[in-house]
């Protein structure tokens, strides 16, 4: 749902609307709440919610996604979150900021995050991963403008990156040691 209104935002949505991006944004942050919040009886009595679809069968691959207790939390936290920062940046930015791709940044961020939280393989983790280093690259430099957040950008995708990279040498190491 985030990627669908990161989407809506930053294509559909014009570059001087104010109100409808806040909207869009605020919308689907509270949602991805609320659908968190539905999944509790479900966690609380023990059980987990998943999702799978065939992916790249010849490989053996599913695009596979399940929410235990340990990953609702995290939901949660994401969700409301996320929520509270759409709130914040709607009285943040300014009257010459372009507000759509603000929120498009914003809403891809979050949508990568959720995947990290749910993702049920270790190949959708580091994919997760890497866009969530993309777009935490993106809204840091959201005012490219500016030196200091060109310089921040940078740093922050070259940390995230250097740590995407460890992350698969880790996963590329346990898959050859359990010869998956």
């Amino acid at each position: 749902m985030p990627f669908v209104g990161s989407l809506l935002c930053a294509f559909i949505l014009k570059t001087n609307s104010r109100d409808l991006p806040v909207f869009v944004a605020g919308a689907v942050s509270l949602a991805t709440l609320g659908l968190s919040i539905l999944a509790y009886p479900t966690i609380a009595s023990g059980g987990v919610l998943r999702f799978e679809a065939e992916w790249l069968p010849q490989f053996g691959l599913n695009f596979s996604l399940r929410m235990d207790g340990f990953a609702w939390i995290f939901s949660l936290l994401v969700t409301a979150i996320g929520f509270l920062v759409v709130l914040y940046a709607r009285y943040y930015m300014g009257k010459d900021d372009p507000i759509p791709r603000f929120f498009a940044f914003l809403l891809a961020f979050k949508g990568a995050m959720l995947g990290i939280i749910v993702s049920g393989n270790v190949i959708l983790l580091s994919i997760f991963w890497e866009l969530t280093s993309i777009f935490s690259f993106l809204l840091i430099s959201y005012w490219h403008h500016n030196a200091a957040a060109r310089d921040g950008a940078r740093m922050a995708l070259t940390i995230t990156g250097i740590g995407g990279f460890c992350l698969l040498i880790g996963m590329l190491l346990l898959g050859n040691i359990v010869a998956s």
